[in-house]
């Protein structure tokens, strides 16, 4: 059943076509973001950088071991609770230590802080040379019954013990590497960042170790009284091209004649005014897609133009409305009415009446012009 909104309480209804779009997103790799959003010749924002070291490689277990604490770098499809099973800790203990809850997913290579230290990984034993079995991966399962061992901590890779921060609200990585003068790349691969380079609050970071320091910008000196220099703009470089202008009394070339928009105005365009009365509720494409035209109970309702009665259904509240349709696809919509004189299918003539205004409070006609399912304003319609 076709149904037309745009008037209040009970006329209301609607005529809306929908029309649904998607868009599709990809991630973009991180080694190809703009970190510092200047992409182009002169860029400087490295150099002003730190210097830092590659990030740290983990051992077997993805157990990277300082002296003052210990991380844990997830695998592909990792939860809390799996990465605590697998080195035999606490889940609740190391969820509470990274913010997270145990069930919560983890991207591959996050790095969550270990709220105890755990054994070294052991190296894989070979046998058989060439083609050689790996007896590690046989005795996965024996391991994972018997638990962890009580053996020598892990080793700490080489380099100096890297700082820890813990991420306060309203940070981000951006923010967090500008504190530490080192770049968002380099705190991003040390963390396992995301491409979008998100944080959470009460999440540990550690800061890529720094191997030198920023470079120094010594100013240029200039006698006593004058200004430093300014730099030579990028445009000075090169000239600009000769300007070909035209003299401005020169008559445009080719101007097309302006159109008689008179003649071009079709009988369809003129609509007669549907009932008599005054307008109490203007045209709003998004609130209201037609006029309210307060009118007596009972004095007619007429047709705007020529046309066919294309629909006649009701609203939610069994009140009539009709639909004519008029040349170049152009139609009105009547609603708030009662005492039909048409039916589906009749031939209309401009100012016949097709129905009256029904009672209300106020008492009046909701009228819609429309082309296609696009409403319009009917003010720039009606004579």
């Amino acid at each position: 059943m076709m149904q037309f909104s745009g008037f209040p309480m009970r006329s209301r209804a609607a005529l809306v076509l929908g029309v649904s779009l998607a868009a599709l997103t990809a991630c973009v790799p991180v080694d190809t973001l703009d970190w510092d959003l200047r992409n182009g010749a002169g860029n400087t924002s490295d150099e002003a950088r730190q210097a830092t070291a590659a990030a740290p490689m983990p051992d077997a277990n993805g157990i990277l071991s300082y002296p003052g604490y210990q991380l844990v770098k997830a695998r592909r499809g990792d939860t809390v609770a799996a990465v605590a099973m697998r080195l035999g800790v606490n889940p609740e203990q190391l969820a509470q230590t990274n913010a997270l809850r145990p069930t919560d997913p983890l991207r591959d290579g996050e790095l969550l802080l270990l709220p105890q230290r755990v054994a070294a990984a052991p190296q894989p034993a070979m046998i058989g040379g060439t083609g050689a079995v790996d007896i590690t991966s046989i005795a996965t399962t024996a391991l994972d019954q018997v638990g962890p061992s009580a053996t020598a901590p892990a080793a700490a890779p080489a380099g100096a013990e890297p700082l820890r921060h813990r991420v306060a609200r309203g940070e981000t990585a951006f923010t967090i590497a500008r504190t530490y003068n080192v770049s968002a790349k380099a705190l991003a691969d040390w963390n396992g960042l995301g491409s979008d380079l998100a944080v959470r609050e009460g999440q540990t970071l550690i800061i890529p170790v720094v191997t030198g320091p920023a470079p120094v910008l010594e100013p240029v000196p200039t006698p006593p009284g004058q200004g430093s220099p300014t730099p030579t703009p990028p445009s000075a470089a090169k000239p600009l091209p000769d300007e070909k202008t035209e003299v401005a009394a020169a008559p445009a070339k080719a101007t097309p004649p302006s159109p008689d928009l008179g003649a071009q105005r079709s009988d369809a365009s003129a609509l007669a005014m549907p009932a008599a009365g005054k307008i109490i509720r203007g045209y709003d494409k998004k609130k209201n897609q037609g006029i309210d035209i307060a009118a007596a109970p009972g004095s007619p309702v007429k047709a705007a133009a020529d046309g066919t009665v294309a629909a006649i259904t009701k609203d939610t509240n069994q009140v009539p409305i009709v639909v004519i349709r008029h040349a170049d696809n152009l139609l009105t919509v009547y609603a708030g009415v009662d005492a039909l004189k048409v039916k589906k299918g009749d031939k209309v003539k401009r100012g016949q009446s097709i129905a009256v205004i029904r009672p209300g409070d106020p008492a009046f006609l909701h009228f819609e012009v429309r082309k296609g399912v696009d409403s319009l304003d009917p003010m720039t319609f009606l004579q």
